[in-house]
């Protein structure tokens, strides 16, 4: 191979050194168009506000530079040109045409592309944090070339959106990051179950997590409380049992055990006669996040959910209203009316102190703008002679709890002194 100037000439040495700058130049662009083109928005954003104090630095110092990527692209992209264009240009003056071609294009793939990318694309977010003031020298400088060229980029393709994951995509992310998939993920067992969960609970609807009406322990309002029917409830464990008219498919409301404490066995007075609470309703369709919104409100943690259906009996496409059923107003201002006389007579002494004392706190504590003369009770008042039941449309196909959604969202069976109990008998 011919060399065209003596090794010992100044000229040779000049031609050798800006050779190797340039190499260096063309790798230096092209490992950094790996490293920071591949750098998500979102990906950068995580890092800057929850990574290590060393990943928020960098990712803040990247963070400005990235944000236009067409232009930052197009500014990386020119200067790589450049350089992989002027460098046969310098070897063809000191060997032989097929000698710059070979010696150019070894050059550039080795020292040009393959170790700057293997580099950078390992450890992308020091270097581009590193050298960000360079690079937004570079982009001033290409700022004539690039930008023109980086909104025609932005009209044609559009701008780059932030590659926000899925709900099945997170989900297999977050079990990546779990121990048992063996990739050092510092998330246990327990954190991943609940985090899909959580992910997966907008997608279920009540009829997916309720208890059906057949399978659902319920009194009559008519029964007598006596010691058969209390051991019956207690026998269940459940602080709640639902209380239906007729049948078991009309249920109109709900009875705390904590309230039959009081009772006198003895007299075997009927289920009516003690407080009933109402039972909110929730159509089979709805989402199990609204429901668990509604049991947040502390009306009640258990609801009936119902299918609408028409006058023919066949189930309505119509699902989407939800009714609370609460339509007893209690009336705030004065004395006591009537039908709080009425309720005083049915509660025991103490459950009728806190209901007054909340009213009074209401009355007269610095939130009292929010209540008014039609606040709606969850006390149920019932009349000898109209009981209140489902309208026709809607049909009672089973119970729903806090504990069924929360169940839901830790995906396992929570059990609590009964169930144990039973499971152990």
């Amino acid at each position: 191979m011919a060399v065209k100037y003596e090794c010992c000439n100044v000229e040779f040495w000049k031609r050798i050194l800006i050779i190797q700058v340039l190499v260096m130049f063309a790798g230096f662009m092209s490992g950094l168009t790996l490293g920071l083109m591949s750098l998500s928005l979102v990906d950068l954003e995580v890092l800057a506000k929850s990574g290590t104090p060393r990943d928020r630095h960098h990712a803040s110092k990247i963070l400005p530079v990235v944000r236009n990527q067409h232009l930052l692209l197009c500014t990386l992209l020119i200067c790589n040109a450049i350089a992989m264009e002027a460098l046969p240009v310098f070897l063809d003056s000191l060997v032989v045409w097929w000698g710059a071609i070979l010696i150019s294009v070894t050059l550039i793939l080795l020292f040009g592309e393959i170790i700057p990318q293997s580099i950078c694309s390992r450890h992308g977010l020091a270097i581009g944090a590193t050298v960000a003031p360079v690079v937004r020298v570079l982009v001033w400088i290409c700022f004539p070339v690039a930008y023109p060229i980086s909104k025609l980029l932005d009209f044609l393709l559009g701008h780059r959106h932030e590659a926000l994951f899925h709900r099945a995509e997170l989900k297999t992310l977050v079990n990546l990051h779990g121990h048992e998939a063996g990739k050092g993920g510092e998330l246990t067992h327990h954190e991943t179950t609940i985090i899909a969960g959580a992910l997966e609970l907008a997608e279920k609807i009540a009829s997916d997590a309720m208890t059906h009406i057949t399978e659902t322990f319920c009194i009559d309002i008519n029964s007598k409380l006596d010691r058969d029917l209390m051991n019956l409830i207690l026998k269940n464990g459940h602080s709640r049992v639902p209380v239906y008219h007729d049948q078991p498919s009309n249920i109109i409301g709900l009875i705390l055990v904590k309230n039959l404490l009081t009772i006198d066995l003895e007299n075997e007075a009927p289920v009516k006669s003690v407080t009933i609470r109402r039972i909110p309703r929730v159509p089979e369709t709805m989402p199990l996040y609204d429901i668990l919104n509604e049991f947040q409100k502390g009306h009640s943690h258990m609801a009936v959910v119902i299918r609408h259906c028409d006058k023919t009996g066949q189930q309505s496409s119509n699902n989407n209203s939800y009714e609370s059923a609460r339509d007893v107003k209690v009336d705030i201002d004065g004395e006591n009316t009537p039908r709080q006389e009425k309720l005083k007579t049915k509660m025991s002494f103490h459950l009728w102190k806190s209901f007054q004392n909340a009213n009074n706190c209401k009355r007269g504590g610095s939130q009292s703008r929010k209540w008014s003369k039609n606040m709606y009770s969850d006390i149920l008042e019932i009349d000898e002679n109209s009981i209140p039941k489902l309208p026709e449309k809607e049909e009672a196909v089973g119970i729903i709890t806090m504990e069924d959604v929360i169940e839901e969202l830790l995906q396992g069976e929570i059990f609590d002194e009964t169930d144990h109990h039973f499971e152990h008998s």
